[in-house]
């Protein structure tokens, strides 16, 4: 079942001499459940298209459609809702709340949408986390590993349609690295998320059920793993 569409989507910064097209009518659908890996080299449009994905960003024409809601009909209020709702984005550097401590990071976007926090839901988080001993600590009483988890729980905790992951091993060591793709791996299986990463290690995008290679702001290539 289809969860995502996009269609002819295009995004350009500047005009005249100095315009810049970061996408170019690029068009695709992803499936409820599927793993999808983003690769290409900087600067070939990976970012723009996730941050577009995810609602941060608007494209300059094309559509995005998120289990056929028309994401870039809604108003500002209504997106921001949606984005809280609908997206779990993680990111490379964590973006945790320095004062807040594990448990309050992670149902963050439940307390921002005055929604209450179901304790089960919460401990089998931080449970497949291994985050339980640590509901109490400051993020900078965390290694980078566990700043890593703490965002994937809170970009879990609202069940959200699609997990976004920007270079989500970027900072951590090799073992670290296979810890948190298993990890998301578990979650994509475990709920049926649909997972998008962005990443420039191949060992991650093999992990993959299919890969999308971006190249001057444009798809040069779909390729399906797995099935």
């Amino acid at each position: 079942m289809e969860i995502l569409r996009i269609e002819h989507l295009s995004k350009i910064y500047g005009s005249g001499d100095t315009v810049v097209k970061a996408l170019d009518d690029v068009s695709f659908t992803v499936d409820k459940g599927q793993f999808v890996a983003i690769v290409g080299p900087s600067g070939s449009g990976k970012s723009t298209l996730l941050h577009i994905l995810g609602g941060v960003d608007r494209p300059t024409s094309g559509k995005l459609y998120v289990d056929n809601t028309d994401v870039y009909q809604m108003d500002e209020e209504k997106l921001a809702i949606f984005r809280r709702r609908q997206i779990g984005l993680i990111y490379q550097f964590y973006n945790l709340i320095p004062v807040l401590n594990v448990e309050e990071n992670i149902t963050l976007p439940l307390l921002l949408d005055h929604h209450k926090v179901v304790p089960e839901f919460l401990q089998e988080i931080v449970t497949s986390l291994n985050l339980q001993n640590r509901l109490n600590h400051l993020p900078n009483q965390l290694s980078g590993g566990q700043q890593q988890r703490v965002s994937i729980g809170r970009a879990l905790i609202n069940n959200p349609a699609i997990i976004l992951a920007d270079e989500p091993t970027g900072n951590l060591d090799s073992k670290n690295s296979g810890e948190i793709m298993e990890l998301l791996r578990l979650f994509n299986k475990k709920y049926n998320q649909t997972l998008i990463v962005i990443t420039h290690d191949e060992r991650i995008a093999l992990q993959a059920d299919r890969i999308l290679t971006i190249a001057d702001g444009r798809i040069a290539r779909d390729e399906v793993i797995r099935r």
